[in-house]
C-alpha cells in the first residue's frame, strides 16, 4: 500500500531548508550531488605488463593514493599495435574523468604513418611525467661489444641482423629507422606487442639486437645478460655513465619515449584542474622520484599546456621524419 505524502508537511521542510539556506539549492538533487571522484578511476596502459609504461603507471598510481583519497586508481593494460588499441579504448570511454590514459609518445608517430585514426589532439593533456631516450641492446655474450661492431655487421649483411622494436610505427621502430638512415645500414625490423616481451625474445637469442629505452632493459644489464651499446640523448644517463650516447660515435641522433596522463577530449575542465593538481602533487612526491630512479625512468613532469605544446612538436617532427624517409608500414 503507498501512503501518500501531506503536501502541508512537504511545504514546511521546504521552508525549513529554504531558511538554512538551501533554497539555492537545485531541488531535490543538489542536496546529493557528488564531488569528483565519486568511484574508482580506471588508467589505461596501451603497453603490456612489464614494461617501463606499465612500471611507471603503477608506481603513480600507488604513490597517488595521498593526493586522491577518495578513490584508488585501477590499472588496465590493453596491448596491442604499438598502443593504438589501448588509447583507442581510452577514448571510447565518457569523457568523465573516469577512463585515464597513459598515453605515450607512440600518439604522434602512427597517425602520421596512418595507423591510427585519432592523434594528439582527441586527448585532453594532464601532465608528462616521464622521457627516457632510446637505446640499443644486444645479449652480454653477443660478438658486439660497441655500437661501431654492430652497425659494420648490418652494413656487411644488410637486412641480416635481426633488430627488435616495441611495435610498427613505435618510437623505437622509427629510432632504429633514423639509425638505418644515419649510418647507411639496413636491418631486420622485428616488432612485437610491447617492450616487455621484445625484451623477453633478446634473453632468448629470438633477435640479435634491441631498440627499447635503457629502463626496459635495465635489470637484465644490472644482472649480467644484456649490454647496451648506445644511447639516442644528449648526454649520458646518470644510470648507465659507462654507456656513450650516439652523438659521442659520431651519430647526430637523439630519440625516445616519453608517458603522461590524459582523458578523452570534452572532459570538464573541473575534473582535469582537479587531476592537474594531484598530479603535480605525486610527480614531486619523494617516493615517486626516487621509484623512478630505482626503476631508471626519467623523471620528465610538464604541466597540461607545456604538454601539449610538446605533443604537437613531436608530432610535426615525426610526420616531417616520416615523409622524408619514404616510410610505409
Amino acid at each position: 500500500m503507498q501512503i501518500e505524502e501531506n503536501p502541508l508537511g512537504s511545504l514546511r521542510r521546504r521552508r525549513l531548508l529554504q531558511s538554512l539556506g538551501a533554497a539555492t539549492l537545485p531541488w531535490p538533487m543538489g542536496v546529493f550531488a557528488q564531488e569528483y571522484p565519486g568511484h574508482p578511476i580506471e588508467v589505461v596502459v596501451p603497453a603490456s605488463a612489464g614494461g617501463g609504461t606499465d612500471a611507471l603507471t603503477r608506481l603513480f598510481a600507488e604513490v597517488a593514493k595521498k593526493y586522491l583519497p577518495q578513490q584508488p586508481l585501477v590499472v588496465n593494460n590493453k596491448p596491442g599495435a604499438s598502443g593504438v588499441i589501448g588509447m583507442d579504448y581510452a577514448l571510447a570511454g565518457k569523457p568523465d574523468g573516469y577512463r585515464l590514459c597513459m598515453v605515450i609518445a607512440e600518439v604522434t608517430t602512427l597517425p602520421n604513418l596512418g595507423l591510427a585514426k585519432f592523434d594528439y589532439s582527441r586527448f585532453e593533456p594532464i601532465a608528462r611525467l616521464n622521457a627516457d631516450p632510446a637505446a640499443i641492446t644486444v645479449r652480454a655474450d653477443a660478438p658486439w661489444n660497441t655500437l661501431e661492431e654492430l652497425l659494420a655487421s648490418a652494413k656487411k649483411q644488410p637486412g641480416d641482423v635481426k633488430l627488435g622494436n616495441a611495435g610498427t610505427g613505435s618510437v623505437y621502430h622509427l629510432s632504429a629507422i633514423g639509425l638505418e638512415d644515419k649510418a647507411g645500414v639496413k636491418f631486420n625490423h622485428v616488432p612485437f606487442s610491447g617492450a616487455a616481451p621484445a625484451v623477453v625474445a633478446l634473453l632468448g637469442g629470438h633477435i640479435d639486437a634491441l631498440d627499447v629505452s635503457p629502463a626496459e632493459v635495465g635489470q637484465h644489464v644490472l644482472a649480467g645478460k644484456l649490454k647496451i651499446l648506445g644511447i639516442m640523448a644528449d648526454e649520458r644517463i646518470p644510470a648507465f655513465a659507462s654507456v656513450p650516447t650516439f652523438k659521442e660515435r659520431k651519430l647526430d641522433l637523439a630519440l625516445g619515449t616519453w608517458r603522461g596522463l590524459a582523458a578523452p577530449q570534452g572532459t570538464p575542465k573541473k575534473v582535469i584542474d582537479t587531476l592537474r593538481a594531484a598530479v603535480r602533487q605525486t610527480s614531486e612526491d619523494p617516493a615517486f622520484k626516487d621509484g623512478l630512479a630505482k626503476a631508471n625512468l626519467g623523471w620528465a613532469y610538464l604541466d597540461a599546456p607545456q604538454f601539449a605544446q610538446a605533443m604537437k612538436r613531436d608530432h610535426e617532427y615525426f610526420g616531417e621524419l616520416i615523409r622524408k624517409n619514404g616510410i610505409k608500414v
